[in-house]
């Protein structure tokens, strides 16, 4: 551990330079290159710096987005040059790292020494509040923990199944197509899902999600979007078997609802379907709303 807290260090001193010297990212592999050759020379873990230098470069757009999400009162600019980088690794760890290779706990950790270490008196009591107001949004991933020799690995046919509905909400109004989407507190522009009750039907359980969401009335059901699977683990629950199934829904145009008590999303709006292209959607969405979108321009042209 003590070999990846250096190595941690080096990135940041990385980072630092990157951002100090205008974010010009095609000579960061070489500055960290130059970085460890003066000051860790034999260092064996190369490849966990590369990795975690690139990744918080490549997604410095999204990880500023939620830095400011998080702490309104300080938006990038006024924040350190040390600080903010080093929220920048603690958020990509958080986020984006191998849980069992890093996990939460040990991401933010890491990021509050960092400051200690390198930032201004105040740092490691900053750092600890905006990683900690993120960790808290993600649902505390990791807080209770048992020692991994006390879990069992479930194999993957055995694990239980946890079954979710979502849809892409769509409205006609005065000739334009209207999609209702919801924005949550990473700065993503998303779908309106929840979990399946025991014994409903996927349609039943999309109406009661959409209304408890959103405060929408779904009128029909369009058509299946599409069918995603994945595995997540869960203090309680441990690893499990999440299947999602992605709809598009129509619904009347009335106002929009957002549920008071829906943690991590903080907005919910109508879009024509000509502003939908400049929002800040997940990878994964994009496609179901191009979908859509075609589908529905295509029926509209027909009639």
């Amino acid at each position: 551990m003590a070999n990846r807290h250096l190595s941690r260090s080096l990135v940041l001193q990385t980072l630092f330079e990157w951002d100090f010297n205008g974010n010009n990212s095609s000579v960061a592999p070489d500055v960290l290159l130059r970085n460890i050759d003066e000051f860790a020379p034999g260092v064996s873990d190369i490849s966990f710096m590369q990795g975690l230098l690139q990744g918080v470069i490549d997604k410095q757009t999204e990880l500023d987005q939620i830095i400011e999400k998080a702490a309104p009162d300080w938006p990038i600019p006024k924040i350190s040059t040390v600080d903010r980088n080093i929220l920048r690794m603690g958020l990509f760890e958080l986020l984006f790292a191998d849980r069992g290779e890093v996990p939460a706990k040990v991401a933010i950790n890491e990021a509050i020494e960092l400051a200690k270490t390198f930032g201004g008196e105040t740092s490691g009591k900053f750092v600890n509040g905006v990683l900690g107001a993120v960790y808290k949004e993600l649902g505390e991933p990791g807080k209770d923990d048992q020692s991994p020799n006390k879990k069992r690995d479930v194999p993957f046919e055995e694990m239980m199944i946890e079954k979710k509905v979502g849809a892409i909400v769509y409205a006609l109004h005065e000739g334009d197509i209207y999609f209702g989407l919801v924005h949550d507190v990473f700065g993503h522009w998303t779908l309106s899902k929840g979990g399946l009750e025991e014994g409903e039907t996927d349609t039943d359980g999309l109406a009661r999600v959409i209304k408890e969401e959103m405060g929408l009335d779904i009128t029909n059901v369009k058509a299946l979007l599409g069918e995603t699977e994945y595995v997540a683990n869960h203090p309680e629950k441990g690893k499990h078997r999440k299947q999602v199934k992605y709809f598009l829904a129509e619904s009347a145009y009335s106002p929009i609802a957002l549920a008071e008590d829906k943690t991590g999303l903080d907005d919910a709006q109508w879009f024509k379907v000509r502003d939908v292209a400049d929002l800040n959607f997940y990878n994964d969405i994009v496609p179901l709303m191009t979908q859509s979108i075609t589908m529905l321009m295509q029926e509209q042209t027909a009639a």
